[in-house]
């Protein structure tokens, strides 16, 4: 923010395109100028637009962001947010399906108690007593399903590196040992088959590969409580050319 000299010879208030209006704010609280200089700041940051990024500007920002946020390079993200920078979109070399169990589960419901008070006006209220009950639902058992794509085109665009996507599996692995709780205490991934192109392109269609790993309910069980009350079999033979499966998990 400056003031110049405009070509009528008089004076204008210049705000620098890349000015932090909160920053100015924040700056006349602190400082407290007088109230005819406040009332013409607040009508310059008032009436100042936004400049628009160039073009140059918004691909190095969505360059900067993937190179430096591993979830933007791998899911992409929405960039053009009010509140930020508008650096367009970016899409991401994954993208994953919505999970869905092989049958149908049942939400059990469960009352719990806690033994104590947040608050001594709680104890009041309860009589000096400190119980307070809640309730908690879980699932006896449900093996889910999902599917997944890397496009190796995307992946160039965002900089998604094979070092990455080691990550991503071994995260896709592990991702419950380290978040237990009293409701999925015991979630686990089962299994992670990965059909691997020789070809950018691919060597075979998604669906074709999904079919090959086949995920069945025991005939003898009526309900299934447990991951050896399914059968998963998966067909290897003859597999397109081109295409390999690796065995994550």
């Amino acid at each position: 923010m400056s003031i110049d000299e405009s070509e009528s010879g008089g004076s204008e208030l210049v705000l620098a395109s890349d000015l932090d209006k909160k920053a100015v704010q924040d700056w006349m609280k602190e400082v407290k100028p007088d109230a005819v200089s406040k009332r013409v700041l607040s009508a310059a940051l008032k009436a100042s637009k936004g400049r628009k990024p160039t073009q140059e500007e918004s691909d190095g920002g969505r360059q900067w962001l993937c190179e430096n946020f591993f979830d933007i390079r791998t899911f992409g993200a929405v960039l053009s947010l009010k509140s930020a920078p508008n650096c367009g979109q970016v899409r991401g070399p994954i993208q994953l399906t919505f999970s869905r169990s092989i049958d149908p589960i049942v939400a059990s419901e469960h009352s719990i108690t806690r033994m104590a008070v947040a608050t001594e006006a709680e104890s009041l209220k309860q009589g000096g007593d400190n119980r307070t009950m809640g309730r908690k639902h879980t699932v006896p058992y449900g093996l889910y399903r999902a599917h997944g794509f890397v496009s190796a085109f995307l992946a160039k665009q965002t900089g998604f590196s094979e070092d990455d996507l080691a990550l991503f599996w071994q995260a896709l692995g592990q991702m419950f040992e380290h978040d237990r709780s009293a409701a999925r205490g015991e979630m686990t991934t089962r299994g992670l088959y990965v059909f691997k192109h020789d070809s950018e392109l691919g060597n075979a269609p998604a669906h074709a590969l999904f079919e090959r790993v086949q995920v069945k309910r025991k005939n003898e069980v009526s309900v299934p409580r447990g991951f050896n009350d399914y059968d998963v079999v998966v067909d290897e033979a003859d597999m397109p050319p081109g295409v390999s499966l690796l065995r994550k998990v």
